[in-house]
């Protein structure tokens, strides 16, 4: 984890609601403006979570008031030419609560395995 969480406490943002930690899923890797964040996390739950503009942008307002995302300039090489898109990555804080989450939800996984709730494992 970093040390650059300054005197904010990662724990005190956990546990994240799915959407929050779903952009910051989408934003961990690369930049992205709203309309990919969207595109992204409709791929990645084969199309069981799809985010309303006006749901992915209240959680995106609360993430950058968090100080969790920060806005961006568009990365080079980007293909938008449209001053309006807005782009987004993960802070230093945001990636420290991001693996905190993801670490509280792989106990999850590990219980529900050791209690035999998913169906097809050992």
């Amino acid at each position: 984890m970093n040390i650059h969480t300054g005197n904010r406490d990662p724990l005190s943002f956990l546990p994240l609601t799915t959407v929050e930690f779903e952009i910051l899923l989408s934003v961990a890797g690369e930049c992205r403006h709203g309309y990919a964040i969207m595109q992204d996390v409709e791929a990645r739950s084969a199309g069981t979570l799809s985010l309303l503009p006006g749901t992915l942008y209240r959680a995106i307002g609360r993430l950058l008031a968090d100080g969790l995302i920060e806005e961006r300039d568009a990365p080079p090489g980007s293909d938008s030419t449209d001053e309006r898109r807005r782009y987004y990555r993960l802070t230093p804080l945001g990636q420290d609560v991001s693996e905190l989450e993801a670490r509280r939800l792989a106990r999850q996984v590990r219980t529900a395995r050791a209690r035999r709730l998913l169906r097809g494992e050992a």
